[in-house]
């Protein structure tokens, strides 16, 4: 389960402009960041090391967040578009994130 420390909550409320937390707002907070960090794993996108990675990971989850936190009570009519920057920058994770040596022993040769 993904953890929610202090400093990360500072920054994702801040990103989420969310003033005060009342009332169960915390739990519903905490659900939805894991939410995004099972989402962003299931995606091929692992929790990085590197910090540029991480910056970009952390933004895509800060995304999933606050688009979830601001449609947890309305309906949805008509067309939604999806975020092409934050698809953008999902994809630019997933292309980038880094494969185990899998031991196949494929090598790949210059043309």
């Amino acid at each position: 389960m993904a953890v929610l420390d202090a400093d990360r909550l500072a920054a994702l409320t801040a990103y989420c402009r969310i003033d005060e937390l009342g009332p169960g707002d915390y739990e519903l907070l905490h659900s939805l960041y894991s939410v995004a960090v099972a989402y962003m794993s299931t995606a091929g996108v692992s929790i990085p090391d590197d910090p540029d990675r991480r910056a970009a990971y952390d933004l895509c989850v800060n995304y999933l967040v606050s688009d979830a936190w601001d449609r947890r009570s309305s309906e949805l009519s008509g067309a939604t578009a999806e975020n092409r920057a934050f698809r953008a920058l999902l994809n630019q994770l997933k292309l980038t994130e880094p494969v185990p040596e899998s031991g196949t022993g494929w090598i790949r040769r210059p043309l």
